[in-house]
């Protein structure tokens, strides 16, 4: 089975804290499956900018950035967190490799269109996705970890690229098997501040009035657009669950909500 997870920012803990995810993601490999871990790394970016005095403008859930702010994004992204994620694979016994979406041209992006006349400098939209480069990691038995980091398509500079994009476009062009979104609710939920208006199964259909209508807004919105993109480019299934110690089994298990073409 190839899985591709998003593992987003605000889910990781220190480099010495247990990671109960990245412990799935090893037994996952030691069971024969293959896996690409897609990592996100917002807070930690935030802290970096905010040591500089640099503040964090977003629109639509976007960060601007700008060429200082790019440039500590790249840094943070493919430097600290990328190798942290490495190490703590291998500490656990797993062949791994970090890249970006820039090596081998994995994501390939333009500028995003400005949003309410404002824009957003060197932001991505996703345009391309070329998947040699990760073939030939998981068929040579690597795990890679890849951050979200897009290359332009004048291979002139970095684009950032939101984390859940990246991760969809890349488990879709692989043709996963199980593209599996770990955010802090269980399932994705009709209202937001309702448990019990969890969904245990959602079409493409459903899910996309969902987003017309605005039942899925807020942090949910580009988890869902994420998964359409996945399955609308070839992945067979996605799961949105729960970040808790069995995240990633009880997603293999089918507890959370269960996205179909």
């Amino acid at each position: 089975m190839l899985l591709v997870l998003k593992y987003g920012g605000n889910a990781m803990g220190g480099p010495d804290a247990p990671d109960p995810l990245l412990d799935g993601v090893a037994g996952r490999v030691n069971a024969g499956d293959r896996v690409v871990l897609v990592h996100g790394g917002g807070p930690q970016i935030d802290a970096e900018l905010a040591g500089r005095g640099i503040g964090g403008e977003r629109i639509a859930g976007l960060r601007i950035t700008d060429a200082v702010t790019l440039e500590v994004t790249e840094r943070v992204l493919c430097g600290a967190v990328n190798k942290s994620l490495v190490r703590a694979l291998l500490r656990r016994g797993i062949e791994t490799a970090g890249i970006s979406g820039e090596d081998g041209g994995v994501l390939v992006a333009r500028p995003i269109a400005p949003i309410g006349g404002k824009s957003l400098g060197f932001v991505g939209e996703i345009s391309n996705v070329r998947i040699p480069l990760l073939t030939a990691l998981l068929e040579a038995g690597f795990t890679p970890v890849v951050a979200p980091l897009a290359v332009s398509t004048d291979a002139v500079t970095a684009l950032n690229v939101n984390a859940d994009t990246a991760a969809g476009a890349i488990a879709g062009a692989l043709g996963a098997d199980l593209y599996v979104v770990i955010t802090n609710v269980d399932r994705v939920r009709t209202r937001v501040d309702d448990p019990s208006s969890g969904i245990e199964r959602l079409d493409a259909a459903r899910a996309r009035a969902y987003l017309r209508d605005g039942t899925f807004d807020g942090g949910m919105a580009p988890k869902m657009e994420s998964v359409l993109d996945a399955l609308s480019r070839g992945a067979k299934r996605a799961i949105v669950c729960g970040s808790g110690p069995d995240a990633l089994a009880g997603a293999l298990a089918g507890r959370g909500t269960i996205v179909t073409a």
